[in-house]
């Protein structure tokens, strides 16, 4: 089994290529690229990146957010920022009430905690 070094490997990365568009009927070259290895790979990596970045780009600064699954749009989330805002409203008012009905039902049934105030209060004729 071939060894495979570091300096044959950069020798590979460096070589020069040519890539030729020609006419098929004319056999004329319309087209010459030189080309290397590194040259096409930091070619399509610029590309990839760009290519990406325009996406992000489009859907973040876009109304095409809004497309997405589970983003909506923002009449429901103000929507959904008042009804959350009234239903712990509501939920409040509902435990106040259920807790004084049940202080009125301790009182009526005579088991309130704590001392009972005892003393007679002179009722003036």
């Amino acid at each position: 089994m071939a060894k495979f070094t570091d300096n044959i490997s950069i020798k590979r990365l460096q070589n020069r290529y040519r890539l030729v568009v020609m006419n098929d009927d004319t056999f004329e070259e319309v087209i010459t690229f030189k080309l290397s290895r590194v040259s096409v790979y930091i070619s399509m990596s610029v590309i990839f990146i760009l290519l990406v970045g325009l996406t992000v780009g489009l859907i973040v600064f876009t109304p095409l957010k809004y497309y997405i699954p589970g983003y909506g749009n923002m009449d429901s989330k103000t929507e959904l920022q008042l009804l959350k805002i009234r239903t712990d409203s509501l939920e409040q008012s509902l435990h106040y009430k259920e807790q004084y009905i049940v202080d009125v039902k301790k009182v009526l049934e005579g088991n309130t905690p704590g001392k009972r105030d005892t003393v007679a209060i002179p009722v003036q004729k």
